[in-house]
């Protein structure tokens, strides 16, 4: 690492890619010429259009995004979406949510708002350490759509495999796993991520949505909370969020030049075997949860202890390891290596804890 930076293990905002980071400095002053920054730049300047256009181009490049879906950079997080996705998918009024941890369950309890939510299957019952099975859920006809929250960003569960949704549409929040892995898109009806976890700075989601699924019969909804006032201005309805669609180019690009989504899945699986390598030698610290399910980019952990959890995070963050506590809502450690985080960042980590054993047995 350079410049006296930390190895950042937070879920979010996280840490970017240094090239990127170096570049949008180089950038900060006086952009290619146009004598300003971006965060200065009117949105509707020929300048600032080639910038989200290629950003955009970039993510279906990346993706393999197919012609028949839209891509929308829209303000208000991934939060926003948990209310978004019903007002304008529930037609029948009617939901399947699969509820795998915290996220799943917040969109659980805004969707209710909306419309009568099915939880089809829940791993509740051993405190989010799984996925349940979705090869065979009760799924009735009049089903507007099946949810999930494809990486549990703070119990650390990711799905092996995609539910069987018997036909209906699936719509996946993928927030702390995008552009992790490849991704089939067509397998989705929608996509959405809140891009702080990795792939840029907070305060924007990204939404893949299918073309067939933008109504046009939504009157009464406000017309912010509409997809289809983003999809027909180009996320430019009113200003967007400028400096995040920038940034997160800028990560686009970055990932294109690396070789892709399947060189990056290569470089999380080697990043992630040394973390769990170590958790399931280790007789101080223990993973949380089940081996099939475990995430790629978000790794729970924990000691026999409360009063141990909180030794080794303090621990941790003296020795330049931060943001290594748990989540308030389960407690333990957590390390989130998302894409920017380089695999020597997790080889320090576990040497530290390594030693940090040794010295506490």
């Amino acid at each position: 690492m350079k410049y006296g930076r930390t190895y950042n293990f937070s879920a979010g905002p996280a840490m970017m890619p240094e090239p990127v980071l170096e570049e949008i400095r180089d950038e900060m002053m006086n952009y290619r010429g146009s004598g300003m920054c971006v965060m200065e730049m009117s949105h509707r300047s020929k300048v600032y259009q080639q910038i989200i256009d290629d950003a955009e181009k970039d993510l279906r490049d990346l993706m393999g995004i197919p012609d028949n879906y839209k891509v929308l950079f829209i303000q208000g997080g991934a939060t926003l979406q948990f209310s978004m996705i019903p007002m304008n998918l529930m037609k029948n009024g009617k939901a399947v949510y699969i509820e795998t941890g915290a996220w799943s369950k917040k969109a659980i309890a805004e969707a209710k708002k909306c419309g009568e939510v099915i939880v089809a299957a829940s791993s509740k019952d051993k405190n989010y350490t799984y996925v349940p099975d979705c090869s065979d859920l009760d799924i009735p006809e009049d089903t507007d759509y099946v949810y999930i929250c494809e990486n549990e960003t703070i119990h650390g569960v990711t799905y092996d495999k995609l539910p069987n949704t018997k036909g209906h549409i699936l719509v996946s929040d993928q927030s702390s796993m995008f552009l992790s892995k490849p991704c089939n898109v067509s397998d989705y009806g929608l996509i959405y991520a809140g891009v702080q976890k990795n792939v840029g700075p907070a305060g924007m989601v990204v939404v893949i949505i299918r073309e067939d699924l933008i109504r046009d019969d939504l009157e009464n909804l406000p017309i912010y909370l509409q997809y289809k006032t983003h999809a027909d201005n180009g996320s430019m309805y009113n200003t967007p969020n400028c400096w995040a669609i920038y940034c997160c180019g800028k990560v686009f690009k970055y990932l294109k030049d690396m070789g892709g989504l399947e060189v990056m899945h290569q470089k999380n699986l080697d990043k992630a075997k040394v973390m769990y390598d170590f958790l399931d030698s280790s007789s101080m610290f223990k993973g949380t949860v089940e081996k099939e399910f475990r995430s790629l980019m978000n790794v729970p952990f924990v000691t026999e202890s409360k009063e141990l959890d909180a030794e080794v995070v303090a621990a941790t963050k003296a020795a330049g390891y931060d943001n290594l506590k748990g989540h308030k809502s389960v407690g333990g450690l957590r390390a989130s290596i998302y894409n920017a985080m380089p695999k020597e960042g997790v080889e320090a980590l576990v040497d530290f804890l390594k030693k940090f054993e040794a010295e506490h047995k």
